[in-house]
């Protein structure tokens, strides 16, 4: 978790950074601004800060593993270690940005470039630099008097309280590419991935958060998709292992494989069916997951969005299933219509 209530600004720069492809210009400043002001100060640490949660971090990357070569990361050294001048690294940054950032469709915008002192990340003081960029630009009223007739004014700006794209990068693990928490709230058109992907070049970071969501995912493609390929299973019990699925990360600290396995699918010919979709799908998709790790409450919570188990009976009904199987039967009556039958002790 993040906590800023005892955090400072210690320097900001800000750059307009618009679309080198749609022939924009890049607008760098002279110099930092002093935030000197405590409720300016308040203001600009709710609008760059609360948006992170500190749970899903990941790493800078860059092609061959020689993270040292990703700009982001230089100029983050530059500034943690190298006494460069913080502006100077912040025109770089910028820089770096106009040039890459170079889809049609991206939007301009201010670039924000902080470091900030005293932040805690899961409650260690800890030092970071920010990259904030505001895309999306707000209307607003001021209602003002005149000789004593009111009037109202309006203009356009920076909503404080939404954030468009956000990169915190903490001075912990320089060795493994730094810890990096990110927010964007922008679509998931390919084009906007330039953040993540392009700009800033990170992979996520091999921990108890990413290999507890990565594991969930395999586990939801797999009964969700592969097993009825190679098995005669009912929709009921797809949704059963679902649910087990999911308690089993509710119910314990630790993941270990072969538990799990056996806790979720009790059968010997599903669970090596399993095994070989699993390695297969982390090959494809170059994810690396421990077959033992501690698991992070707040992936489960964050995955469990996607296990819903809901029966859809033609355009008729929906039907939740949490549990217990045996309370819900299948059948088809003389007629050759199709029917389930559901056991119940109380209805509330």
């Amino acid at each position: 978790m993040i906590n800023y209530n005892s955090c400072i600004i210690e320097e900001l720069s800000v750059h307009r950074v618009g679309n080198k492809t749609n022939d924009e210009e890049i607008q760098l400043s002279d110099q930092s601004i002093a935030v000197v002001d405590e409720s300016l100060s308040e203001i600009l640490l709710n609008y760059f800060l609360k948006p992170f949660d500190g749970e899903e971090l990941y790493n800078f990357t860059f092609s061959g593993g020689e993270v040292e070569l990703n700009p982001l990361f230089q100029y983050a050294t530059s500034i943690f270690d190298d006494g460069i001048p913080f502006h100077e690294n912040s025109i770089k940054v910028a820089q770096y940005l106009y040039d890459v950032a170079l889809h049609p469709n991206i939007k301009s915008g201010d670039l924000f470039v902080v470091k900030f002192s005293n932040l805690r990340l899961n409650d260690q003081p800890i030092e970071a630099i920010g990259l904030f960029k505001s895309e999306n630009k707000h209307s607003f009223l001021t209602l003002i008097q005149q000789k004593g007739v009111p009037a109202i004014k309006h203009n356009s700006g920076i909503h404080a309280e939404k954030l468009d794209k956000g990169c915190l990068i903490f001075n912990r693990e320089k060795e493994e590419g730094y810890r990096i928490a990110i927010v964007d709230k922008s679509n998931r058109l390919t084009e906007a991935q330039y953040w993540k992907d392009t700009f800033l070049n990170l992979s996520p970071r091999n921990d108890g958060f990413q290999n507890t969501k990565a594991f969930l995912n395999i586990a939801k493609n797999y009964v969700k998709d592969q097993i009825s390929e190679e098995f005669q299973v009912e929709k009921t019990d797809q949704m059963e292992m679902l649910n087990r699925s999911v308690e089993y990360f509710k119910q314990n600290d630790s993941f270990n494989k072969q538990e799990f396995e056996e806790s979720v699918f009790q059968n010997e010919e599903v669970i090596s069916s399993f095994r070989e979709f699993d390695n297969n799908y982390r090959t494809e998709n170059e994810i690396q997951i421990k077959d033992e790790f501690e698991i992070s409450n707040q992936a489960v919570k964050k995955q469990s969005r996607f296990f819903k188990s809901i029966l859809k009976l033609d355009k008729n009904f929906h039907v939740y299933i949490h549990g217990d199987r045996s309370k819900i039967e299948r059948g088809e009556d003389t007629d050759g219509r199709k029917f389930y039958k559901i056991y119940y002790e109380k209805e509330n």
